[in-house]
């Protein structure tokens, strides 16, 4: 959901590529349904492993709640950790309200990032 709102509200002055250290199989469908809601179409989308490489090239690297002290392998560069919780196993109404609070970060990301 990050990567799909700061790709779209960046306007292509930023891009955002969205992985982790231990994803699932295939993209939530409540989760594709909850941005559709937004007029997001996710559905191309799939759950990527966290690499060396996409570290190496990233200007930021934040989290959404992985336990960097023990799981993540970005606890080697900057990090900003979201602490949201995850919509697996979640009601559409939890959903929509961590899709919502990802929105919020995500809007409040790009306002820091244009002030540097």
């Amino acid at each position: 959901m990050a990567e799909a709102f700061l790709n779209q509200r960046a306007a292509g002055k930023a891009r955002a590529f969205s992985a982790g250290t231990r994803p699932a199989s295939h993209t939530n469908p409540i989760v594709v349904d909850a941005m559709r809601e937004l007029g997001i179409d996710i559905t191309r989308q799939h759950p990527k492993l966290l690499t060396a490489e996409m570290l190496d090239n990233a200007d930021r690297v934040v989290t959404m709640g992985c336990e960097v002290e023990k799981a993540c392998p970005a606890a080697f560069v900057p990090v900003e950790d979201w602490q949201l919780e995850d919509p697996e196993g979640q009601s559409m109404g939890k959903v929509r309200a961590i899709r919502d609070e990802i929105r919020d970060k995500v809007i409040g990301l790009i306002a820091e990032m244009q002030r540097e």
